[in-house]
């Protein structure tokens, strides 16, 4: 079932948030920079602080009160000075999920609730750079941030299909 997230949820949102961020991004295994940065930003507390917030929608996809998978919107946020629409900030899907239609199901439900279009960022070294490609996403751009000494390098997908 998808559905909008509730304050339930929260704390399964922690914990599959730091799942799939550090199967991401930690790929050489834990680093004490990493395991901060995943302690410190994904708490039960900012999931509950983004259900309060008009600027956030979160989504959930759940089967038998079990977490599979989540989209986090900003309504607000904009990139650069085009009209890419809001942003999707994080999409996550449990690794035991992946492939099985969740996350295009998840996009889907947020082009139904909010319209499009809508843009987001993604590591260039991550597989979902293909999805998004597959999903009709168009790269407009690329964001670099530092994080732990290292120059990070995101591409930018719009989704503005008619």
């Amino acid at each position: 079932m998808i559905r909008l997230a509730e304050k339930k949820d929260c704390i399964n949102l922690t914990v599959l948030s730091i799942q799939v961020w550090l199967e991401t991004y930690a790929i050489e295994g834990i680093k004490t920079e990493y395991s901060k940065y995943v302690i410190a930003t994904f708490t039960e507390k900012y999931f509950l602080d983004l259900l309060t917030n008009s600027q956030y929608r979160l989504i959930v996809s759940v089967s038998e009160e079990t977490l599979q998978a989540f989209v986090l919107v900003n309504l607000t946020s904009k990139f650069e000075e085009h009209n890419y629409g809001f942003e999707i900030e994080k999409l996550y899907v449990h690794s035991h999920f992946k492939g099985k239609g969740l996350g295009r199901r998840l996009l889907s439900e947020v082009e139904k609730k909010f319209g499009k279009p809508f843009w987001l960022y993604t590591w260039v070294e991550n597989e979902s750079n293909k999805f998004y490609k597959h999903l009709g996403f168009k790269m407009v751009g690329q964001l670099h941030f530092q994080f732990a000494n290292s120059l990070i390098e995101n591409n930018v997908y719009a989704f503005v299909r008619e």
